[in-house]
């Protein structure tokens, strides 16, 4: 007998460029399907219905949870700072939530996301793609077989020469918590820290600079004009995370860096191997030779569909979290020491609450 499990009914909250990425990757998968929007834009409800045949648009996110009977589940592709409210209020309503990367403005916040699942017996996922990766999945499994030894150090670098973005609020602290740290810095900061084991973070260091964001665009730059006179994140930023165990993590992130040209980089450094993921090779001693070892082949494409397709895997079929709320916080709370040690000049404790 052949038993049929119904699509999953998704909603967005915030009906912008992520979540027009999102609903592509939803496109080609039938165990999915996309039933609502919310936004206050209807320019943006308008364009997601539009290419992606979502069958009702809502201005208030509020009014769509309260009137939608066939939402299982709802992405939360909001700026930051409106991440927590709505997942929350989802997750309450007894829908399973999937929040964009970072998941809060601040671990409390993300904290609160957490309990609420717990509470709801719903599943939180993070927006994490780069840990679903192809390359993180062969460094994972020869992690898993003993090839690396236990990973002692972690270098993160997502730098771009001048990648300000000239849409949405991405240069807006209030609204985002900050630049290329929080934006991009976080994809390698969250894959790395998951192929680490996700251990503990202790204390971290870092200093961040704003130098360009905040002036008159002065060179031509592959994405325009930003508002520079509310820019008011960093647009560089490094620093190191110290972890339970003696593993530390280093990371460089930038929106605007005076580099020959962009950097995405995530090195493992384990006792008896290493890593990296860009591209993917490993580094280990074997037969009495030093060998630097690369697949023949390794899948490439885009990781907004393995994310997807994990997401509807968690919250449909019953598949294990691999991205979970309380990785969320862990990441979050790396961040939130990177940016408090930035702003002190100062080593930060991490310890938990």
């Amino acid at each position: 007998m052949i038993t049929t499990v119904k699509p999953l009914g998704i909603a967005f909250i915030g009906a912008g460029g992520i979540a027009g990425v999102q609903a592509k990757a939803l496109a080609g998968m039938p165990e999915a399907r996309v039933v609502a929007c919310a936004d206050p834009n209807p320019v943006a409800r308008a364009r997601l219905s539009g290419t992606y045949g979502v069958e009702r648009g809502y201005a208030d996110w509020r009014e769509m949870l309260a009137d939608q009977p066939d939402i299982d589940a709802v992405s939360v592709c909001t700026p930051n700072r409106l991440h927590a409210e709505p997942t929350i209020a989802a997750l309450r309503a007894g829908k399973h939530v999937l929040v964009e990367k970072p998941m809060a403005m601040n671990a409390e916040e993300g904290q609160a996301m957490v309990d609420a699942a717990r509470a709801a017996g719903r599943q939180l996922v993070v927006g994490f793609q780069v840990r679903f990766s192809p390359g993180a999945e062969l460094i994972r499994r020869q992690i898993a077989d003993g090839v690396l030894g236990r990973i002692v150090y972690a270098r993160c670098r997502a730098l771009r020469r001048r990648g300000i973005p000239g849409w949405g609020v991405f240069g807006r602290k209030d609204l985002q918590g900050g630049g290329g740290l929080i934006d991009i810095g976080v994809h390698l900061l969250e894959a790395a820290h998951d192929l680490m084991g996700s251990p503990e973070p202790v204390a971290a260091t870092a200093a961040a600079w704003t130098y360009r964001g905040d002036r008159p665009m002065q060179a031509l730059a592959p994405w325009g004009a930003w508002d520079h006179a509310s820019y008011s994140v960093e647009d560089l930023a490094v620093g190191q995370v110290r972890f339970a165990g003696g593993a530390c993590l280093a990371i460089e992130s930038s929106f605007a860096a005076h580099i020959e040209q962009d950097v995405w980089e995530l090195d493992l450094l384990g006792e008896r191997g290493g890593a990296t993921l860009t591209p993917c090779r490993v580094f280990t001693d074997q037969g009495g030779y030093q060998m630097d070892l690369a697949p023949g082949w390794l899948e490439d494409g885009p990781l907004f569909p393995y994310k997807m397709r994990h997401f509807v895997a968690v919250c449909r079929d019953g598949a294990p979290n691999r991205a979970p709320g309380e990785h969320g916080v862990l990441v979050q709370r790396m961040l939130d020491g990177l940016y408090a040690s930035a702003a002190a000049g100062r080593e930060v404790r991490l310890d938990a609450a």
